[in-house]
């Protein structure tokens, strides 16, 4: 009787499919970057790979599997996972420390403890600061045997050249409408609105759920179809919508950004307009300025930008 995986993946298949052959091939490469946009899946996909590498009969074992319980409890001693940690006031930090990373480094220099193999994960590299990024470099440019690492890049930052020259990368997509929809529904989000919302990315759409974000979803996406025929009154309901919250301006912010980032695929000239986009978010943050003030800023950009385009053309 077969069981249900730990972690069932949507999509994905042809990357997975890519490193299971190298593992076959038997020279399973040390360094692996997997990137794409956030949202869609890189965590549990490394969490599978990480676990057949340690013993698990397979990405898709499920919790009977003894290696898989201990990789889903975290406890498995051959795996080290470096995320963001709590600083002294109990908050997240900003970024992943030098520390943090040296730590990883001295979890590659023991020995295994269960399966012959260490696996690291650093989830994500692009919360990293330049130092961290640098002490990886000692592991990835001597590394040891029967070792692996993983980088998790959701894309926000360019990461050291000198780091992505010594990985192989898979680049994971966001994934289909029925995709989406089939993960979103097994945490019993069933809106449709939702699936559309999440842009080919499930963990957004949760996030956006849980912040209880689905009126400042409407409004943005009402917003979205029509800037090509403005109209004032949309204009203004979605930015009110975007300004009633923090948690409501980074859900418009990260639809306007999803967006333009979707025309940018097959227009790069919408790679100005998403680097603009992203500035003014970041001087909103420096400045210290209200929802509103931040959400009508950056719908001046972004028409400013639209603008800019159809002038060109």
């Amino acid at each position: 009787m077969s069981q249900t995986p730990a972690y069932p993946m949507q999509g994905h298949a042809s990357a997975q499919e890519r490193f299971m052959a190298a593992l076959a091939s038997g020279r399973l490469h040390h360094g692996w970057i997997v990137e794409g946009p956030s949202g869609i899946g890189k965590s549990l996909f490394v969490r599978r790979l990480a676990a057949h590498i340690l013993g698990a009969a397979s990405p898709d074992a499920g919790l009977g599997d003894p290696v898989m319980q201990k990789v889903a409890a975290g406890s498995h001693p051959d795996l080290k996972w470096v995320t963001l940690e709590l600083n002294e006031k109990g908050q997240l930090r900003k970024d992943i420390s030098v520390d943090q990373v040296r730590g990883l480094n001295h979890f590659f220099s023991l020995r295994p403890g269960l399966s012959g193999w260490r696996v690291g994960v650093i989830d994500a590299i692009d919360q990293s600061n330049r130092s961290g990024m640098n002490a990886l470099l000692k592991t990835l440019e001597e590394p040891p045997d029967r070792s692996i690492l993983f980088l998790i890049n959701h894309g926000s930052i360019q990461i050291l050249p000198t780091l992505k020259s010594r990985c192989q990368t898979l680049r994971l997509s966001r994934l289909d409408d029925d995709q989406t929809s089939a993960i979103l529904a097994a945490h019993e989000a069933l809106d449709p609105m939702l699936v559309k919302a999440s842009m080919g990315r499930p963990g957004y759409g949760l996030d956006i759920l849980e912040k209880g974000g689905l009126d400042a979803i409407r409004s943005a996406q009402a917003l979205l179809q029509s800037l090509r025929q403005p109209k004032s009154q949309t204009a203004a309901v979605a930015l009110a919508a975007a300004g009633q919250s923090e948690a409501a301006l980074s859900i418009f912010t990260d639809m306007v950004l999803g967006w333009v980032a979707l025309q940018a695929e097959t227009d790069p000239r919408y790679g100005k307009v998403w680097l603009d986009l992203h500035e003014v978010r970041a001087v909103s943050k420096e400045l210290a300025l209200t929802p509103i003030q931040a959400a009508t800023k950056l719908y001046s950009v972004l028409q400013l930008g639209l603008k800019s385009n159809e002038e060109v053309s």
